[in-house]
């Protein structure tokens, strides 16, 4: 600005400081807009430090309210009085809706709960065939008082019904896409419980993203019907002693039921395995039905054993399945049961056999595949002379 004053020429007779005077004024107005604009800047810099400075603290507050909410909840699961634990679980459940970012850590808490080691009343335990293995009930001498009062019963119960209750999406398949999902559905959690006991477990429609099983014992019935595992679900060497159904549940990755032992029937109906299903050694003491279940992957049964009725009826095999050393000693059923498809042309008969008679397709004793409809493989009983 002043450079500006000094290029002005002197002031006129008659008109004293009138150029330089009106520069001055512009300077100066200048400058105190300038000085303003700074002064506005400044003023807002400091306002969004201390906004930032706020919400920091806020949300240390919360995350420390929420750290004691969360140890206070923690030590009440451990406590002996039944009722306590109660108030524990009920206070992790609300914790967990209302702090989504801690749902999985509180998840994981609920499901260590019920890994720990525990010994239904006799009064749960379900009589079980004699074929069935011991269950851990049975160390139990009957002349000894019950090894786990009721009070810890309905602990357990509620355990499983908070993971129950918030891994069901109550959607239809064809619903997922246009509406929301319920408030209380915690999608993506994992659920980690590997050898725990359980009672009449009921995760019907459950969409967990990853389920581990392995070893558990599963006392009383057991429902997994239209269940949604996007990740692997293990439920290798685990022990259903009562009914149990997966009705109508989807697998998309590993389903893994090896030396799983099931004491009563077991429903697989509608069933769609996206990836490996395996049943390798599996036991059925009951019935055990398949049908119309899809096996996109390996469908494994070697070596499986089927004390009643075993049915595949209408199941789809779309790459290959092994049955070899299984063991059927009811009524076996394939009526139906597709194994491939070929939309190609059924000229070429050397392709055609290539794709239906898989190298590693081992079918039960008295099963043979046959020629179907509309150029499809089935599986038929053989036709003895």
């Amino acid at each position: 600005m002043w450079w500006l004053l000094a290029t002005l020429p002197a002031d006129l007779p008659g008109q004293p400081g009138s150029a330089r005077g009106e520069a001055l004024r512009t300077a100066l107005a200048a400058g105190a807009g300038v000085g303003a604009a700074i002064t506005l800047a400044l003023a807002f810099r400091r306002q969004r430090h201390q906004e930032i400075t706020t919400a920091h603290a806020a949300y240390d507050a919360t995350e420390r309210r929420v750290t004691e909410l969360y140890t206070k909840a923690a030590e009440q699961l451990g406590h002996a009085t039944p009722a306590v634990r109660l108030a524990g679980l009920y206070a992790l459940e609300r914790l967990a809706q209302d702090n989504p970012g801690h749902r999985q850590t509180i998840v994981n808490v609920i499901c260590a709960y019920l890994r720990m080691p525990y010994t239904p009343p006799r009064s749960a335990a379900p009589e079980r065939a004699a074929s069935s293995p011991p269950g851990p009930w049975q160390s139990v001498s009957p002349a000894e008082p019950d090894p786990a009062p009721a009070g810890e019963r309905q602990v357990r119960l509620t355990a499983q019904t908070i993971l129950a209750e918030h891994l069901r999406d109550e959607r239809r398949p064809n619903q997922a896409l246009g509406l929301p999902a319920s408030p209380r559905h915690w999608p993506g959690m994992r659920i980690d419980l590997t050898g725990a006991t359980l009672i009449d477990v009921d995760f019907t429609g459950a969409h967990p993203a990853e389920a581990l099983f392995a070893g558990a014992t599963f006392v009383g019935e057991t429902a997994f019907g239209w269940a949604s595992f996007s990740g692997q679900a293990r439920f290798d060497k685990a022990h259903f002693t009562d009914d149990t159904w997966f009705t109508g549940a989807k697998f998309a990755e590993l389903a893994e039921f090896s030396a799983a032992v099931f004491s009563g029937g077991a429903s697989f109906e509608d069933t769609t395995f996206a990836s490996d299903a395996l049943f390798y050694k599996a036991t059925f003491s009951a019935h055990a039905h398949f049908t119309e279940a899809t096996f996109a992957d390996h469908a494994i049964f070697a070596s499986a054993t089927f004390n009643a009725d075993a049915h595949f009826d209408e199941a789809r095999f779309t790459e290959y399945a092994r049955f070899d050393e299984a063991g059927f000693t009811g009524a076996l059923a394939f009526d139906g049961a597709m194994v491939t498809e070929f939309t190609g042309s059924r000229e070429n008969r050397a392709e055609w056999s290539q794709i239906a008679d898989h190298p590693d397709h081992v079918w039960p004793p008295g099963w043979q595949l046959v020629d179907g409809l509309n150029g499809t493989t089935v599986l038929a009983r053989e036709q003895r002379a």
